[in-house]
């Protein structure tokens, strides 16, 4: 990546049956560039897994990126991000992941700078398989030296018990409690690996006659 001019990359598992999900990120920036995606459901990410192409993103403070991700545009930017470069993961199959490429300038990739890139991503694919990384995040065999991988399984799962706790709790689908969830995380802008925290610890409440975005502590 050091030949690249990119200032870190993230890549989350993406997919139209379940949540989707960050894996890993090498900084705090693409940390906060995959969460933002996962939590608005919108971004460069989102549209590489959609099209199944990548989505190079030169400069978020042009006119149509700022009409098209209307969120996360403005997010991706107070972040520290101005360029992302969006790169599928082909991983036969495995449900598809994403890597993402971002520099905190406006950045045009050149031809050997994209060739380069889709090196990465192949380099990516290969280490994830290498390492067996299951669907929650965490490494399905074997012992793994870096503890991101546990961490990232552990912050899956929260999400996930947080998202069954809320099927009970509002009578619907795992699939519209992940979307309450997601939405209650938004309108109060917090994290949504805290929100689900604080639902599975059950300091917070969603009644059933809430709006998407209310819940309640419970006291």
């Amino acid at each position: 990546m050091a030949a690249l001019p990119v200032g870190g990359a993230g890549v989350s598992a993406m997919s139209k049956a379940a949540a989707s999900h960050p894996l890993c990120s090498t900084d705090d920036i693409s940390e906060q560039l995959e969460e933002l995606q996962l939590t608005l459901g919108e971004g460069p990410c989102v549209d590489a897994f959609a099209r199944g192409s990548a989505v190079l993103t030169p400069d978020l403070l042009t006119v149509e990126l700022q009409d098209h991700w209307a969120v996360f545009a403005d997010a991706a930017l107070e972040a520290g991000a101005r360029a992302v470069f969006s790169l599928p993961l082909q991983m036969g199959a495995i449900s598809p992941r994403v890597l993402d490429l971002y520099a905190d300038i406006p950045t045009v990739l050149d031809t050997e700078e994209l060739a380069d890139a889709l090196a990465f991503a192949d380099l990516a694919t290969l280490l994830l398989l290498d390492t067996r990384i299951g669907e929650t995040g965490a490494p399905t065999d074997g012992p793994v030296a870096d503890r991101s991988f546990e961490d990232l399984g552990a912050y899956r799962a929260e999400i996930d018990q947080a998202s069954g706790m809320l099927t009970v709790q509002l009578g619907v689908g795992i699939e519209e409690a992940f979307v309450r969830l997601r939405a209650y995380a938004y309108a109060q802008g917090r994290r949504l690996a805290d929100v689900a925290a604080d639902a599975v610890a059950r300091q917070l409440r969603f009644p059933p006659d809430a709006e998407p975005d209310q819940a309640g502590e419970k006291t």
